[in-house]
């Protein structure tokens, strides 16, 4: 595994807006029509933040810190759950206040996880593989392409998780659109900086990494060869 000199601040924010959008999903908000709940407008930043991982670091480098975020979340929840289970103090007269706002937090966890899980590694997956085939050209075309089938993998499956038995078909439906409609434009527009970032971390690492023989099994965890140029 290479010393790389960025990683750290890549993965850091990463982590952070991952932890922070779960939190801010138990909220529903309507924007211009559009029905979805509050993480999404900040977790369509993880999937630039991720298409970064695998674009500068490879898909090695991007498969750890998915599995960490994985870890950071699940630990999130768990203390959410458990410190909404202990007594409250009798000072403290807020907890039924924690109980509407953070007691759906777990299951909104769970089903940023396994939706996360899913649509990150699906995006990683189909960029890295793209750019062997494109030959390292077009980062937008690879960008905006893992992201439609990795958003549409991760809306769908955090909705349905997330909210059913909550809201009627229709509500779900809405937010799913909503959600997708939302993550991928996010993805689109922000490409510009991505493309500003991604040449910028190159230029520090002074690599251009290429996953030519990378086993892209996502519970593989170590490589015996990979490649850079």
């Amino acid at each position: 595994m290479k010393n790389w000199k960025t990683i750290d601040i890549v993965s850091g924010l990463f982590i952070s807006i991952l932890l922070v959008s779960n939190i801010v999903s138990t909220k529903l908000v309507t924007f211009y029509k559009f029905t979805f709940d509050g993480g999404t407008f900040l977790f369509p930043l993880s999937y630039i933040f991720g298409d970064i991982l695998t674009e500068v670091y490879g898909y090695s480098s991007a498969r750890r810190i998915i599995w960490i975020g994985f870890i950071c979340a699940l630990i999130m929840s768990i203390n959410i759950y458990v410190v909404g289970k202990i007594p409250a103090s009798p000072e403290w007269n807020f907890q039924e206040s924690y109980d509407i706002i953070l007691g759906i937090t777990p299951r909104i966890v769970l089903a940023s996880l396994i939706a996360y899980l899913i649509g990150n590694f699906s995006n990683s997956f189909i960029l890295a593989k793209l750019k062997l085939f494109t030959k390292g050209k077009f980062l937008f075309a690879r960008t905006i392409s893992s992201t439609i089938v990795g958003e549409f993998l991760d809306s769908s499956f955090f909705v349905l998780i997330a909210f059913y038995g909550f809201y009627r078909g229709r509500v779900l439906l809405a937010i799913a659109i909503s959600n997708y409609i939302f993550k991928t434009l996010v993805e689109i527009i922000f490409t510009p900086l991505t493309y500003a970032i991604v040449n910028l971390l190159k230029r520090i690492e002074g690599v251009d990494w290429f996953d030519t023989k990378t086993n892209f099994n996502p519970f593989a965890f170590k490589d015996k060869i990979s490649s850079t140029d």
